[in-house]
């Protein structure tokens, strides 16, 4: 009998994690009462622009509203300031929503400060849109940034993709699943490569497809519990690592509860193994969903880590050939 209750109790407990982690991916992960970036909108005086990333309709498109216009949000660095790198930066949420301000904008401002052009990538997720969609939209998102280097005054071979937890999952994808150029293409975006030149993964769910659903499963919140074999086939970033995909720094922590670090670790492992360089960094303590810190004493360092790190790859030094000249009035 003691044995039996105790299993219920264990049961019961399973199923109350489960639901706190849907929960917790469906709202406090994903920012509440988010306003749809306008594309062709501007505001020069903070230096942001949002653009769109096809003319029309983008492919495979269910409608025209908000949810329906991938975009990306650009934010320019200081005048007189910027190396000539560019990060895109793509916000988690589980594929059901993006955090678009604690692992998006709060990025983009970093990196703006250290001289890059940022761009706040708003993909297709959810129900609505299946992967691969927003591995489609990541995947033009590099192409355009690269497309348009000239004009956004960056190096076309200095572009790195940022992202945290499914987004840290989705740029994974877009750094082992990539696309090369068609340089015949009509589309002039689409005669570049969408391979991201670096990546930088913060507590990944690289392991988020998949039928075990111990831990936060993306199968489980899109309801394709019954397809779920042949999409983790297919959209496990670790499956597809090889030497070609870009120099990778990792950051998690030990007592991650929603993502575990054994996924990183697995991507970690899959780098090592194709002989990609790769840094990773594992703390004791933080909540999944740090971001840029929340007060933990070692953890709020990784910031500083990850700036060593893009040191160490030359993207913190200024790139001459591309990066304007400096304004008259700080001439």
């Amino acid at each position: 009998m003691r044995i039996r209750f105790n299993l219920v109790l264990v049961a019961a407990a399973l199923a109350f994690t489960l639901v706190s982690l849907k929960t917790e991916a469906q709202t406090a992960n994903a920012a509440p009462a988010q306003g749809c970036p306008e594309a062709a909108s501007s505001n020069a005086f903070l230096g942001i622009t949002t653009i769109r990333l096809w003319p029309g309709d983008a492919p495979g498109a269910k409608g025209s509203a908000c949810e329906d216009v991938p975009t990306l949000s650009v934010l320019q660095p200081q005048p007189g300031h910027e190396n000539g790198s560019a990060v895109i930066v793509l916000p988690g949420g589980a594929y059901m929503g993006l955090a678009s301000i604690l692992e998006g904008r709060e990025v983009a401002d970093w990196f703006t400060a250290h001289g890059f052009t940022a761009y706040v990538l708003r993909y297709r997720l959810g129900q609505k849109y299946l992967l691969p969609v927003p591995l489609v939209d990541a995947r033009r998102a590099v192409q355009l940034v690269r497309a348009r280097a000239r004009d956004f005054h960056i190096a076309p071979n200095r572009i790195a993709v940022i992202g945290f937890s499914a987004g840290g999952h989705l740029a994974g994808l877009s750094g082992t699943q990539f696309v090369p150029g068609k340089p015949d293409a009509e589309d002039p975006i689409e005669r570049v490569s969408s391979r991201p030149d670096y990546l930088i993964l913060g507590y990944p769910w690289i392991g988020g497809i998949s039928p075990n659903t111990a831990h936060l499963t993306y199968c489980q919140l899109v309801n394709i519990m019954d397809r779920c074999e042949e999409f983790q086939k297919n959209y496990s970033p670790d499956h597809f690592v090889s030497k070609d995909t870009p120099p990778t720094f990792i950051y998690h922590t030990t007592d991650d509860a929603t993502v575990p670090v054994e996924q990183a670790l697995t991507f970690y492992e899959a780098l090592l193994k194709s002989g990609v360089s790769v840094e990773m960094h594992i703390f004791a303590k933080g909540a999944h969903g740090s971001g840029l810190g929340k007060g933990e004493a070692a953890l709020d360092q990784w910031p500083g880590l990850l700036e060593t790190w893009l040191r160490a790859q030359g993207l913190l030094t200024p790139d001459e050939s591309v990066i304007p000249p400096k304004p008259s009035w700080m001439k």
